[in-house]
């Protein structure tokens, strides 16, 4: 499964007509006897039925016409052969008309929605049904909203994903119409102008998606973010991670694999322990502000504390090294063991804990309890502004944690997190490796003086 996010007119819709008829003309197949013993459907779809006819059809036609020698007629609305079970369709996806999916059944399946930002989850549902088999299902979209299927697919290990930035598109690049209808760089100089603020070299902030244009220093609004960027609008307020961060963070992690880099620092080690039910621990190593790896151990969902104690003395043999351990629960019985093989550097870290005397980055937020302490020196971490320059390996559950993650203000003015069990209620999973990432600024971990140590030994 693909999902692209993208800016205006970058020819996601050709791609994906591309896409179409690859799978159309080169997945079918025929026995000795020319009977089709593959075949291949695919159904094109829009949340409007103009989207469907208007746009996506023309893009297949053209190619259709130009190939002039492909089997098959093209219709108003898709490609029809000499065999019934063999066909490309386009219609507007409707919540009134899910029976439309049903049954769309073939050896090779195909299903393309474009501005999949407007249709609805349960299209989504309809179509997922059918994704047996040699399936696949393409999702095109301007990020208009932070929401719905689209939105969580550029967050899911099920999607490969990408995002396409008018600003490097090739008829903006040369500055010339190289591309026939392609976005060009007269509109988009425009957008620039009139969608985006002028910022000082000192104001410049990736975390707010700012860019660089031809000398000067840009900051876009939420338009330009989704119209020309491709990026979703800035998140909301109460939104922990913005996607965004994230993004930077792993950008960072693959320059550094790419020069082989190797931190000289010794490690902060989170842990989060799988109990009953859930079927992995999670391990998430920190050498200052390089994650080389997240290590998941799995143990088919049955508490497994001596294997996992095993796997954090690689960590603990080095006398410099911290583990952090969740032990509110099944980690207890990690912690334990370890503290009975004479590991003095392992801590329980046990995010109810109080948090007096500790304060982030700007010395001015409190916090409710150690969890919301952990979570907001992430964010702080991560926040591009403040120039840690995180690295983190790319992981679509982590991400799909972060981004997941709200918090408030408490009426005595602390920083709270929202419940766990409002997360998992979203997740449909518990946020382990967010748990065991954030473990690892456990300050009581530290030869704590004060903030500012923390913030130069810690952070």
């Amino acid at each position: 499964m693909i999902a692209v996010a993208s800016g205006t007119s970058r020819g996601k819709d050709f791609v994906a007509a591309c896409a179409a008829m690859c799978f159309m003309y080169l997945t079918p197949r025929w026995d000795k006897n020319h009977r089709l013993v593959e075949n291949t459907k695919i159904a094109m779809t829009a949340p409007t039925g103009r989207q469907c006819i208007n746009i996506m059809i023309p893009e297949v036609s053209r190619l259709f016409r130009n190939a002039k020698v492909l089997p098959g007629r093209m219709l108003s609305d898709g490609i029809r052969t000499n065999n019934a079970e063999w066909f490309l369709t386009a219609f507007k996806a409707s919540d009134d008309n899910t029976e439309a999916w049903s049954g769309f059944h073939a050896v090779n399946t195909m299903f393309i929605v474009t501005e999949a930002s407007g249709v609805s989850e349960t299209t989504f549902n309809a179509i997922e049904g059918n994704l047996q088999g040699n399936s696949r299902l393409l999702l095109v979209f301007n990020p208009n909203v932070t929401t719905g299927y689209a939105a969580k697919a550029m967050k899911s290990s099920r999607f490969k994903k990408f995002r396409l930035n008018s600003l490097n598109a090739e008829n903006v690049v040369r500055k010339q119409n190289v591309i026939p209808g392609q976005v060009d760089y007269e509109w988009v100089k425009d957008k620039v102008e009139n969608w985006c603020t002028i910022v000082q070299e000192d104001d410049f902030d990736e975390g707010e998606g700012d860019f660089k244009w031809e000398g000067l220093y840009y900051r876009p609004n939420d338009l330009f973010r989704i119209k020309v960027l491709g990026l979703f609008p800035k998140a909301t307020e109460d939104t922990l991670i913005p996607m965004y961060w994230l993004e930077l963070a792993h950008k960072r992690w693959e320059k550094l694999q790419s020069e082989k880099f190797v931190s000289r620092k010794h490690p902060l080690v989170g842990i989060d322990v799988a109990g009953m039910g859930r079927d992995s621990s999670c391990f998430v190593p920190r050498y200052g502000n390089y994650v080389p790896e997240i290590k998941i151990h799995q143990s088919g969902g049955k508490a497994d504390h001596m294997k996992v104690a095993g796997e954090a003395v690689q960590w603990l043999r080095d006398d410099k090294a911290k583990v952090m351990i969740d032990t509110i629960g099944e980690g207890a019985g990690v912690y334990a063991r370890l503290e009975e093989l004479g590991y003095h550097n392992a801590y329980s870290c046990k995010f109810s804990e109080g948090t007096r005397g500790l304060h982030d980055i700007t010395g001015l937020y409190e916090f409710a309890n150690m969890r919301a302490y952990c979570y907001w020196a992430v964010r702080d971490w991560l926040n591009p502004k403040n120039g840690f320059n995180p690295a983190l390996p790319p992981c679509d559950e982590l991400d799909a944690e972060l981004t997941e993650i709200h918090w408030s203000f408490q009426s005595s003015g602390s920083i709270i997190i929202e419940p766990k069990e409002d997360i998992k209620s979203r997740l449909k999973r518990s946020p382990d490796r967010a748990d065991a990432l954030a473990s690892t600024f456990y300050p009581k971990a530290k030869d704590y003086v004060d903030d500012a140590w923390i913030l130069q030994n810690v952070l």
